[in-house]
């Protein structure tokens, strides 16, 4: 799935063990006008980032099948943020026992305002992203990993459109007019498209997707 960070109002996933603290954060988030989905393991959490749109996940450390969630990497690859709760000092500490990168955490017991604080700044990032490419809406630039990708002007308007609306098929006619808003050669969608696809998919499994007679599909 495609993470657009939004400024509030985003798709919360909450993975918390403890019934009353998961319900008081679930009641908070949605005070502050996020969509929130409570679950208590793991394989309720991958069952919900696999099923539908994620922002965020939040998760407490402590949840019984952590190490369940963690395994599964090759699905986690492709998935939101991650704030993760825990009584460790560092990330240097906890990247170990969570298995997978985390992009912030607080430490329990969990003050409510520092973690809303700290949901508030993950959705405001203006990143979009699709598995390890991401794409930086303020500096313009784009990344496969930890490598950053040169592309044009046009390449970088076609590729943040594929990024939006990611793992939909978009004909070279539904390119042309929402990323230009005019009527395009195709033949110059497809140029466009090739050398994004050489750029995007040489250091990785491929992201760019051709379905013949009907378009292109990012994811």
């Amino acid at each position: 799935m495609v993470s657009r960070h939004a400024v509030a109002g985003g798709h919360l996933l909450v993975v918390v063990p403890q019934d009353e603290l998961r319900r008081s954060l679930a009641e908070r988030l949605t005070a502050e006008g996020h969509a929130v989905t409570a679950v208590a393991t793991g394989a309720e959490a991958m069952a919900r980032i696999t099923a539908g749109h994620v922002d965020l996940i939040v998760v407490d450390i402590d949840i019984p099948d952590l190490y369940d969630l963690a395994g599964r990497r090759p699905v986690l690859t492709d998935r939101p943020p991650i704030i993760c709760m825990t009584t460790c000092e560092a990330l240097s500490t906890l990247l170990p026992e969570v298995g997978t990168e985390i992009e912030d955490y607080v430490t329990k017991p969990c003050r409510i305002p520092e973690l809303l604080a700290r949901v508030e700044v993950q959705l405001r990032q203006p990143v979009l992203r699709r598995g390890d490419l991401l794409l930086d809406e303020v500096t313009c630039q784009v990344w496969r990993g930890d490598r950053p990708i040169e592309v044009t002007a046009a390449e970088y308007r076609l590729l943040r459109h594929l990024l939006v609306h990611a793992g939909q098929v978009l004909s070279k006619e539904q390119l042309a007019q929402r990323v230009w808003g005019e009527s395009r050669d195709v033949n110059t969608i497809e140029r466009l498209v090739s050398r994004l696809r050489q750029k995007v998919d040489e250091a990785g499994p491929p992201l760019i997707h051709t379905k013949r007679g009907f378009g292109y599909r990012l994811g």
